[in-house]
């Protein structure tokens, strides 16, 4: 159905080749910036403005040199695709429910299929992992004979990712199509695909060669995280509720984090968590409660692409924190970003443009770190350099960090709020909670790790 050809592009791919055969299912797993996605992009037609060689066939239709009327007809209706961040592919001026199909009956049904139920909302009202499923929907809506998922789960939680594997596992099987599934978590690619391919820097590698191991090795989970001495309270929250039109995101939420406690949050998309790092930031302002925070405070935001301005060169982004131009310097390199401060956004890739978020919010060391899914776009290797990276910026600071990802809290995180509804269901030791969770919510998490 799929066949690529020694695709090259300068700088990005290096003679890649493969195959997807009707029904098939095959992965694709490497690092941040290895040619996944664009490897992706480039079987979908929708790479214009880079020298491309080689060749790409969908259903025997040549893709490369072909004219924009040729792809279009084979985007949606033989090859769709989830994108990797869906806030920057889906139309914030337009509700979901028109960008999955204008016939509103069929996108209300696509919708229900994958856990919306909000047709009507704009993207901007719905949370990270909603919006995720939004794509999926619309990605289905013309029944294609391929699904390409580049990273179809990253901004869910362990509960929602069962159930959207479950989903693309049922719909990929019941209509006979072909998959290609990008991720950077193995245990994803293991459950979803029969035949997986390591790529690193623009080629494909032996499954059997030392990188491939590594990445195996890294996907290990660490040690638990140990208590650390903790100072007078720097955030209080009193009954803070905080409602969005017809939503309540925040149902008389109470906290208090001390200085030095690192939190873990975690709980389902849409339970509140971004809305909570909003409140404490100052970015929303709650209808009812106090919100108390005593310290400079920094933030990594979800969504690193909207977060950055797209016409400012990276470095003057970090710069914009206060820094000089050795600590811009310095932070690039400990994310493993040396020398591409003139680069703009969209030039890197999504895992990047995460890491350059992370040194944009610790250039200054705050006194305070929110970290909104600081990783939940990296493959495990960075995962690693940068959970590291933050625990030695953070250092005796305080940290509130929200993760879908239950084995990286535990790890980060000595004490864990769960989340369900808009409320803290939970709250204590993260090994206590993870040991004898009281909250069915909190069991059904654990349960669903994959």
């Amino acid at each position: 159905m799929i066949v690529v050809s020694n695709l090259s592009i300068p700088g990005i791919l290096d003679s890649v080749s493969l195959t997807v055969a009707r029904g098939e299912r095959v992965g694709i797993i490497g690092e941040s910036g290895s040619g996944k996605s664009m490897t992706a992009l480039s079987i979908m037609g929708l790479v214009d403005d880079l020298p491309m060689s080689g060749s790409v066939t969908v259903d025997g239709t040549e893709l490369v040199g072909a004219p924009d009327r040729v792809r279009r007809r084979v985007r949606g209706r033989r090859v769709a695709m989830v994108f990797q961040e869906p806030m920057s592919a889906l139309d914030p001026l337009r509700k979901v429910g028109r960008q999955v199909s204008r016939d509103r009956e069929r996108a209300r049904a696509l919708l229900a299929e994958v856990g919306v139920d909000r047709p009507d909302a704009y993207p901007h009202e719905l949370s990270g992992g909603q919006r995720q499923r939004v794509l999926i929907a619309a990605a289905l809506a013309q029944d294609p004979d391929v699904l390409i998922c580049d990273e179809p789960t990253t901004a869910l939680d362990v509960a929602v990712q069962r159930q959207i594997l479950d989903l693309i596992d049922r719909v990929v099987a019941a209509r006979g199509m072909g998959l290609l599934f990008i991720s950077h978590d193995l245990s994803v690619v293991r459950r979803m695909t029969q035949r997986p391919l390591v790529f690193k820097d623009g080629r494909i590698v032996s499954p059997d060669s030392d990188y491939a191991r590594s990445l195996v090795a890294a996907s290990r989970p660490g040690e638990p995280a140990r208590p650390r001495p903790l100072g007078e309270p720097v955030i209080e929250l009193d009954g803070v509720t905080l409602r969005r039109g017809r939503t309540t995101a925040l149902r008389s939420v109470s906290l208090t984090v001390r200085e030095g406690e690192r939190l873990g949050v975690v709980g389902g998309s849409g339970s509140g968590k971004t809305s909570l790092l909003r409140v404490i930031a100052g970015l929303s302002t709650p209808d009812d409660g106090a919100v108390r925070v005593n310290g400079a405070l920094q933030m990594v935001f979800q969504d690193p692409y909207s977060s950055l301005d797209p016409r400012m060169a990276v470095a003057d982004s970090i710069a914009e924190t206060g820094v000089g131009p050795q600590r811009v310097e310095e932070m690039l390199g400990r994310v493993g970003l040396e020398g591409v401060g003139k680069r703009l956004p969209r030039e890197f890739s999504g895992g990047q443009r995460q890491r350059i978020s992370i040194a944009r919010a610790a250039a200054p060391r705050p006194a305070i770190m929110l970290a909104d899914e600081p990783v939940s776009a990296l493959d495990v290797t960075l995962r690693a350099q940068v959970l590291e990276l933050i625990d030695d910026v953070v250092a005796g600071n305080t940290l509130v960090f929200v993760s879908h990802d239950l084995a990286v809290v535990r790890e980060l995180c000595p004490t864990v709020a769960v989340m369900h509804e808009g409320q803290i269901v939970e709250y204590g030791a993260t090994e206590q909670v993870w040991a004898d969770p009281r909250h069915p919510y909190t069991r059904a998490l654990l349960e669903s790790v994959l």
